[in-house]
């Protein structure tokens, strides 16, 4: 799995580095199938500092971009602590990716199971064409 690290108005120390790198290492549970099969996994993270904004004081915002065998999920936060936006964040995308995993495998169950039953001659309806 592929990191790329950005910080927008703000300096990345090694600290910084190791925590956001955790984080997404944390995702890799979800992602490690993906990777054994020959897929490609890619992270885009950016952390900044917006303090000409509306807000006041210091406000960390964090974006994250995972980009799995052409499938995009995004996330980003707004905190007043920057290893708090790092964690909404993480959780977000854990949250949007395993969604996704759990519908892929919802979608195939149903299709077998309507294959089985026309097949044992309980339905008439064709799940190949719908009707």
């Amino acid at each position: 799995m592929q990191i790329n690290l950005v910080g927008k108005n703000i300096e990345l120390t090694e600290a910084i580095k190791s925590y956001v790198s955790k984080r997404v290492t944390n995702l890799e549970k979800l992602l490690t199938r993906i990777e054994e099969r020959g897929g490609k996994v890619m992270a885009n993270f950016e952390v900044g500092k917006s303090t000409n904004h509306h807000k006041g004081g210091e406000v960390f915002h964090t974006d994250c971009l995972i980009k799995i065998d052409g499938k995009e999920f995004y996330g980003s936060a707004d905190k007043e602590d920057l290893y708090e936006a790092i964690d909404a964040v993480k959780n977000s995308l854990y949250n949007e990716i395993n969604k996704n995993k759990d519908r892929k495998q919802t979608l195939f169950r149903h299709g077998a199971l309507s294959v089985k039953r026309m097949l044992k001659g309980l339905s008439k309806r064709n799940p190949f064409t719908s009707k």
